[in-house]
């Protein structure tokens, strides 16, 4: 896929807000500081776009990017940081649920986890939530590269058996881009 242009289309935050053209969605959810905007601008073959913070817990709306006119990728809140109050976790938590419920234009869910650590308890959560919508998901294992290769096979299993995956993830790496291309895939097969 070569991604000609990108555009932060919507920023959104009810129904009222969301795009209105029809075009394919694909949601990026996962915790705060899992590496969400840096997996977008991977993607999208840009270094700033969507961007980057060391303070978790910045994403407070729907952020949909228009690629190449073409499809969505929408930015959601990330769960899971404990300083964003519970009236704001809670409000966040609506807005994707309302978003989840409301929308035919959604195609393809990519949980993001951080492949480093044994899947959170927020992360099992959004798991099981997501099935229970029967939404097709794909789990993406960020950071892929910051594991020796001589422990992947035992993270590979841990992430498995903690989520109790039907099917395999995808490791993901911004460094190394491995992952882009089944992604990619992934989209393309809904275009």
């Amino acid at each position: 896929m070569e991604i000609k242009n990108v555009t932060l289309k919507n920023i959104a935050v009810r129904r009222s807000q969301y795009p209105i053209d029809n075009k394919c969605e694909f949601l990026l959810v996962g915790r705060s500081n899992v590496g969400k905007s840096s997996f977008i601008n991977t993607l999208i073959g840009r270094k700033n776009f969507a961007r980057t913070s060391s303070k978790p817990g910045k994403t407070q709306t729907l952020n949909f990017y228009l690629v190449n006119d073409l499809f969505y990728l929408i930015d959601v809140p990330g769960y899971g940081y404990a300083k964003v109050g519970k009236d704001s976790s809670k409000k966040m938590g609506l807005m994707i649920e309302e978003y989840l419920k409301s929308r035919s234009e959604l195609k393809h869910v990519f949980l993001l986890i951080d492949y480093r650590h044994k899947p959170t308890e927020d992360d099992v959560l959004m798991y099981n939530f997501l099935k229970y919508y029967n939404l097709n998901i794909t789990v993406v294992a960020t950071k892929y590269d910051k594991i020796k290769k001589n422990n992947r096979l035992k993270q590979d299993k841990l992430i498995e058996e903690t989520l109790n995956l039907d099917k395999n993830f995808i490791p993901f790496s911004t460094i190394t881009k491995k992952g882009k291309e089944e992604i990619y895939a992934i989209i393309e097969s809904y275009l």
